[in-house]
């Protein structure tokens, strides 16, 4: 069979050929972010940094406020496929507890750091309105799960105060975490999570 021509050649502003990547337009955002300041950044800034157009950067990220997130709606794919793979018969507070844990397991050489990139989730004024449709999609993915598994609806009652206590519990680890350098982010979220199971046991 024979394969499509490869596509010419983007050039940059600056005559290379332009950012194909995700992650090079976080590495440059998150050097300005923390040179510059969130608000005071722009995508022109970030373009420019990288030698491309603010149009390039929009088909990788909608808006700035997207960057933090990364590729937000990728993870929380991953986030179901750990779910959907907790064994059957393992307590429903056990599954989510782990499957938050493994969701938030990431390397620690990541760039930027899962640190830097929470750090400026958590405490950017201009990011919270954007960041509650986050959290909302992050619950809704826990709803889900245990809809399936205690045969309701993702919007009654009982899947819908797991995916806010989940979320309250995980925010809670997070909040500690950035907090004291030495903590260990693995560690803290197996503390709190582990007081899920007064909502799923009594």
């Amino acid at each position: 069979m024979p394969t499509s021509p490869a596509p010419a050649t983007r050039r940059s502003l600056r005559g290379r050929p332009a950012a194909t990547s995700h992650a090079e337009i976080e590495q440059a955002a998150f050097q300005l972010f923390m040179s510059k300041g969130f608000e005071a950044t722009t995508l022109d800034d970030i373009g420019a940094a990288i030698g491309v157009g603010r149009r390039t950067i929009t088909r990788y990220y909608p808006s700035k406020n997207d960057i933090p997130w990364g590729k937000f709606d990728r993870t929380l794919d991953g986030f179901r496929e750990i779910l959907r793979a907790m064994p059957a018969d393992l307590p429903l507070h056990d599954s989510v507890h782990q499957g938050v844990l493994a969701f938030n397991d990431f390397p620690t050489d990541a760039s930027p750091s899962h640190r830097d990139r929470m750090r400026l989730i958590l405490t950017t004024p201009a990011l919270q309105a954007h960041s509650v449709l986050r959290y909302a999609s992050w619950r809704e993915v826990i709803a889900a799960y245990v809809a399936e598994r205690t045969r309701t609806r993702p919007d009654d009652l009982l899947p819908q105060t797991v995916g806010q206590v989940s979320l309250a519990l995980a925010l809670t680890a997070y909040q500690a975490w950035l907090a004291d350098e030495s903590a260990s982010l693995p560690r803290l979220l197996d503390t709190t999570m582990t007081h899920l199971r007064y909502y799923l046991t009594n």
